[in-house]
């Protein structure tokens, strides 16, 4: 009974296919409308998103080749020796005219010594060169005086003779007193002679006296020059700030004997900032001074700052390399250059201030 029942179950059904036609068919799924909904919407929006931004690339150009510019003002001694005092630090905050350091100032002080001297000196010469016109003067006048005193005698005598001659011819006096007469009078004639010389002598004494003040007055002046020249290297020994500033990259301590033109340290100037943004020459086509500039600073992302184009450079970067490419000589290759501009901010943000030297991006609108 086992092995019938075993047999029937065994045997192969009449039908194959008849289990899986008495089995319903599974209808097939349907999609979700949404999903085609979501893509449309994605395909959408970056179409919109692509199309926004070639319409924006049209009327901007940007660079991330740009970075904040301010005034760095160096300081250098302009006469060498010992330092004396440092009277900042670094990332100090200084005002114009303030004192920075102090240089040993007694070299330069002896300097001004001597030089005084000198010129008390070159005084003295002009007033001793006064003193000999003075003299020469006088002794024009004397000389002039002996003129007039030969003259009186002269015009004496001539009298006298012509009364010895009516004398003589009436036998009144002896010869010898009219031959007396004429040698007074020839004596008086020489003795005017010698004083008209000694007058011409005076007053050529008067000028050379004259001549001698004029150069003493000459080296006055270079005196006076030389002391001058002096006070100015003495007050060169006080090195003070140029402008408002910051102190940077202080390079001096006290006891270190500095130069002249060696740099000490410089002064960032605060009073403005403005950035240099170096732009492909191919970006240049419709730019133009006074354009809106979008600034986006690294330091702040998320600040905003607007400006202008104040100027465009006259050339490329390269042209002011140490050793600018020379295209005439070996092979050529081609680099697309870069031209620096100058965008100047609208405002300046006290909360958020731009140093020299930070990243920025920007965006020029030239449409």
């Amino acid at each position: 009974m086992a092995q019938t029942e075993t047999s029937v179950q065994n045997a192969p059904a009449p039908y194959p296919n008849a289990a899986a036609e008495s089995e319903p068919m599974e209808e097939p799924k349907k999609r979700n409308p949404l999903v085609f909904i979501i893509l449309a919407l994605v395909l959408l929006a970056g179409g919109y998103y692509g199309f926004t931004r070639y319409q924006f690339a049209k009327a901007h150009e940007s660079t991330d080749d740009a970075q904040v510019e301010g005034d760095v003002y160096p300081v250098l001694p302009r006469v060498g020796g010992p330092v004396l005092e440092v009277k900042v630090d670094d990332n100090q905050p200084v005002k114009k005219g303030q004192v920075l350091v102090t240089i040993d100032p007694a070299d330069y002080q002896q300097r001004v010594n001597a030089a005084e001297a000198a010129l008390y000196a070159a005084q003295a010469q002009v007033a001793a060169a006064r003193a000999g016109v003075a003299t020469a003067s006088a002794n024009v006048r004397t000389a002039q005086t002996g003129i007039g005193v030969s003259q009186a005698n002269q015009e004496r005598l001539q009298k006298d003779l012509k009364r010895s001659e009516l004398l003589r011819k009436q036998d009144i006096i002896p010869q010898s007193e009219y031959d007396a007469v004429q040698a007074n009078l020839k004596a008086t004639a020489a003795q005017r002679a010698t004083a008209t010389d000694q007058v011409s002598v005076a007053r050529q004494q008067v000028a050379a006296a004259q001549q001698q003040i004029a150069v003493a007055q000459a080296v006055v002046k270079q005196r006076q020059t030389d002391l001058d020249n002096a006070k100015l290297q003495l007050s060169y020994t006080t090195i003070t700030a140029p402008q408002d500033g910051i102190i940077s990259k202080k390079n001096v301590q006290p006891g270190q004997v500095v130069g002249p033109g060696q740099q000490l340290f410089g002064i960032v100037g605060s009073a403005r900032t403005w950035i240099i943004a170096n732009f492909k020459e191919t970006q240049l086509e419709d730019m133009k001074v006074g354009q809106p500039v979008k600034i986006e600073v690294d330091a702040y992302p998320k600040e905003e700052f607007q400006g202008h184009i104040e100027s465009l450079s006259a050339a490329t970067g390269a042209r002011f390399a140490l050793l600018p490419p020379d295209n005439a000589s070996g092979n050529f290759v081609k680099v697309t250059q870069r031209i620096p501009v100058r965008i100047a901010l609208d405002k300046v943000d006290p909360e958020h201030p731009l140093r020299a030297g930070m990243s920025v991006n920007a965006v020029v609108q030239v449409k």
